[in-house]
């Protein structure tokens, strides 16, 4: 049998000739999501349509509910410039051969986004379709069935398609934020969505609860109460209202926090004398000290991926950031500016840490990277405090006392776009972001 041998030039050129073949493959492939890009690298605009209802008479209230979700999600992520229009005709179904492109680029938009709706009784279906203007196609559509009072969530839920169409990443805008306030003269857990609607009191002891934190599938909070006397800490579901004690030590049993598996919840303990840095069981059992000092550690944060914890400590005379391993070993100090630095929350990402500290001016909101650099400040007015990252990374909730009083606020995770999302005249403190 004959065997062709070939060469060293011969191998060059074959690999070459594969890299021809290969190479407008590769350059081809696309990304898990679609690129949109304005001209003149100006901000994307986007329009939404004033929603078609499918069954007379129309419902204005519902359309308008829709077109002002949806246009605050969008505004605020700082992806788009968002407004609601009202263009299209008022029956019939939707379709791509249904929407005339021209006015809406002679408007200057680059995205459109069109919805039907049909309202039966308490029973909705939604169908919303984003469309890409300049080229003229449907870049997504997604339909959802429910009840009438689920129109709030079906909206926020396409912006977050919306964001995973343009940067390849789902938002976060169907989270929610629980919070404590003092409406009722008394200190009680509430959680509302992330701008600020639907506030529900899930507490309703007549006591003071503080420290809420949600676990990572969003479906319980653990909090701190002082209902039977001792600061001890509680669990409870959202959908039940029983309070389940999960450490009622002796001293305190304070500023719990959830690990990201929800197997853990790292808190500050004083059973032993001082407030030391403690992990617990999800159950309550086997606590575990990590820190050993005379001084007070406190405001234990997970590390995203579970191997690090930062905590608040005065060991140095003045309260400051500190991280160390999962296990309590290699302390490091994090925060090297400022006299005093409390409230740490890690990125989602795991790239930062954002906290406060007390300025010339109150308390503001900085952020740090995980190895100590880049140490910023976020906000300037007023005094800001308990800072909290949405699930996405991209926004951090965080309370403040300006001149509209002491409200919850969101703001992008560079420092703009600060926007109150509490209304009226009562007091909020200590906002913490659910993942879901």
């Amino acid at each position: 049998m004959c065997h062709d041998k070939i060469d060293g030039s011969a191998m060059k050129i074959l690999l070459f000739v594969l890299l021809l073949i290969l190479l407008p493959a590769v350059l081809c492939a696309q990304p898990d999501y679609i690129e949109v890009t304005a001209p003149g690298n100006r901000q994307l605009r986007l329009a939404i349509d004033s929603p078609r209802p499918l069954d007379l008479p129309a419902n204005l209230e519902t359309a308008k509910l829709v077109s002002d979700i949806i246009a605050f999600d969008m505004n605020m992520s700082g992806v788009v410039k968002a407004e609601g229009r009202s263009r299209q005709s008022v029956t019939g179904n939707l379709s791509l051969v249904d929407v005339d492109f021209v006015p809406w680029l002679s408007d200057g938009f680059d995205l459109l986004v069109r919805s039907e709706y049909s309202l039966k009784g308490e029973r909705l279906t939604v169908e919303f379709r984003l469309f890409d203007v300049i080229n003229r196609k449907m870049l997504t559509a997604k339909r959802y069935l429910g009840a009438a009072k689920d129109m709030r969530r079906f909206s926020h839920s396409f912006a977050d398609e919306i964001l995973r169409v343009i940067t390849g990443e789902k938002g976060a805008f169907t989270t929610r934020i629980a919070y404590v306030s003092a409406q009722t003269g008394n200190k009680e857990i509430y959680v509302m969505d992330w701008d600020g609607n639907n506030p529900l009191p899930l507490t309703k002891n007549g006591s003071i609860n503080l420290n809420p934190d949600f676990s990572p599938d969003g479906r319980e909070i653990i909090f701190t109460s002082y209902k039977r006397g001792n600061p001890d800490l509680y669990r409870r579901s959202l959908s039940n209202p029983a309070e389940v004690a999960l450490s009622n030590r002796k001293g305190l049993n304070i500023t719990g926090i959830w690990s990201p598996d929800g197997s853990k919840i790292a808190l500050s303990l004083s059973k032993d004398g001082d407030a030391e840095i403690y992990t617990l069981d999800k159950d309550g059992s086997h606590p575990t000290r990590l820190t050993i000092n005379p001084a007070l550690d406190l405001y234990p944060a997970w590390s995203p991926n579970g191997k690090q914890i930062a905590f608040v400590s005065d060991r140095l005379g003045k309260p400051q950031i500190f991280v160390m391993n999962v296990d309590g070993s290699n302390v490091r100090r994090l925060t090297t500016n400022g006299n005093y630095n409390v409230n740490p929350r890690w990125s989602p990402k795991g790239d930062k840490i954002a906290y406060s500290r007390m300025t010339d001016g109150g308390f503001n909101i900085f952020t740090v990277a995980a190895d100590g650099s880049s140490d910023t400040q976020l906000t300037y007015d007023g005094n800001n405090e308990n800072p909290s990252w949405s699930a996405d990374a991209r926004f951090i909730c965080f309370s403040s006392k300006r001149n509209s009083g002491n409200g919850l606020y969101v703001m992008r995770a560079d420092g703009s776009g600060q926007t109150r999302v509490t209304q009226g005249k009562m007091s909020y403190f200590q906002p913490v972001w659910s993942a879901h």
